[in-house]
């Protein structure tokens, strides 16, 4: 092993508070103009009709599942990387990250080849509608043959977040929503001499934003993340590095993904009501990631922070981290909370909302939100224990809050027939998330941080 005498990173002595925010703010910029971006896709898409905005809601667990794959092995690579900081080790570091980029074009070639092959089969296993098949298809396939781009981009925005530079992260980011925002109308309904394409324009701008980007971030990497260094012609795949990578990974993956098998589940019991509840359904999701993504620019800038001093042996700045990091997350999400209470009407008329959306919308928004208050509680332990290498505890958290009662107690209120008591389902999977990362934020605190040492940092 390689241990060189490196001087101390900021995230080994920077005030906890000042940190957080420095590592954190300029990712949860970058992350609400995700967000903005991914609303206005589907406001534009209204425009066309409810079909379309229907074909893209049901197109979102596999988009969800891209984002999955690339954010879960991420937090693998962010973990490994920052730990491998913290104690100097500078070469575990570079091939942490040459093996981060070479799994990012791996994840690709599986999603090329869903999008080539399987994006009808797909949808036709949801609706009989042609209209919405048609729609869908032409949407699936471009954003998943065209996905390196947004696999590229969060694996090379992860190596930035572990060094602390978050702040490209914010430009790349950025950089990408702006674009797709502008070029969306465009493509959409063929604006300044461009073909009218529909939904499919949607999907065009969604992926050209994304390799953009990628594009930046790599450059950033190259020229201006000198704490790392990539050299990607002498690079071989290492199946230890991989391994460790994905022992983190996995876990996140598989918790992310659990988000589209329960869209997936929950879109087939919608779509039996109508297709507009079904729309409404994929509305929230576009609207609530303006306030989880917030608490998920947080936990990335949060992550690297307590890997970091996790191997350096700062156990104070650990607890304080995490004590911060939970009161910000619910903060903004109470923030959210109010806003979704007291505008849903005006939310909902954002997407072109038909008197029946906006029935059938105005109860679900303002019911599935009261458990925002929990879910960032829950959030912040989730990633806690993925920086410790725990991944396993938020596999079981988030296992425990979709499959084992989210998706069950939806299809059981489904069954009174009434489509405003589905809803429901999330604020009392919330409560049960509560409890058990109560539960198990107790356990890593006595097995991890109080036996830990502190030791002294150095300036």
């Amino acid at each position: 092993m390689e241990v060189l005498q490196v001087k101390e990173n900021k995230m080994g002595i920077m005030p906890v508070r000042k940190l957080l925010i420095n590592m954190s703010v300029p990712i949860m910029i970058s992350m609400l103009i995700q967000a903005l971006y991914n609303v206005v896709d589907s406001i534009f898409v209204a425009r066309v009709n409810e079909n379309a905005l229907t074909a893209v809601s049901l197109a979102f667990p596999v988009q969800n599942l891209m984002i999955a794959i690339a954010v879960g092995t991420g937090v693998g690579i962010n973990a490994l990387l920052s730990r491998s900081l913290g104690s100097k080790n500078i070469k575990e570091a570079n091939r942490t990250a040459e093996n981060g980029i070479f799994l990012a074009f791996f994840s690709y070639s599986i999603f090329l080849l869903f999008g080539l092959f399987f994006a009808q089969t797909y949808f036709s296993t949801q609706t009989n509608d042609p209209q919405i098949i048609q729609y869908g298809t032409s949407y699936l396939t471009i954003v998943s043959t065209a996905s390196i781009g947004l696999f590229m981009q969060i694996t090379l925005e992860r190596l930035l977040q572990a060094t602390g530079k978050t702040f490209y992260t914010m430009i790349t980011q950025g950089t990408g929503a702006i674009i797709n925002i502008v070029l969306d109308p465009i493509f959409i309904f063929g604006l300044f001499g461009f073909p009218k394409m529909g939904v499919a324009g949607a999907a065009v701008a969604t992926v050209i934003g994304q390799s953009v980007a990628a594009m930046m971030a790599l450059y950033f990497n190259v020229k201006l993340n000198k704490e790392i260094s990539l050299d990607i012609r002498k690079f071989r795949p290492q199946i230890r590095i991989i391994k460790k990578i994905y022992s983190v990974g996995i876990p996140s993956i598989i918790m992310i993904s659990l988000t589209s098998v329960t869209t997936y589940g929950i879109n087939n019991i919608l779509i039996k009501f109508s297709s507009t509840a079904t729309a409404v359904f994929g509305v929230y999701f576009k609207l609530q990631s303006f306030v989880f993504m917030p608490v998920f620019g947080l936990n990335n800038g949060m992550i690297p922070i307590i890997a970091y001093n996790y191997g350096a042996e700062h156990k104070e700045r650990l607890i304080e981290t995490i004590k911060l990091s939970i009161f910000y997350a619910i903060g903004v999400m109470f923030i959210g909370l109010m806003a979704i209470q007291i505008f849903t009407v005006q939310l909902l008329s954002l997407f072109n909302a038909s008197e029946e959306m906006i029935r059938i919308g105005l109860p679900a928004l303002r019911i599935i939100s009261l458990g925002y208050l929990f879910a960032g509680f829950s959030i912040v332990c989730s990633s806690v224990y993925q920086a410790f290498g725990n991944g396993i505890l938020s596999l079981i958290g988030e296992v425990s809050r979709q499959l084992v009662v989210l998706l069950p107690v939806v299809y059981i209120l489904s069954l009174r027939g009434d489509v405003n008591l589905i809803w429901w389902g999330y604020p009392i999977a919330e409560v049960v998330a509560l409890i058990l990362n109560i539960v198990f934020l107790r356990l890593i605190y006595n097995k991890i941080i109080t036996p830990m040492r502190d030791n002294e940092i150095l300036q």
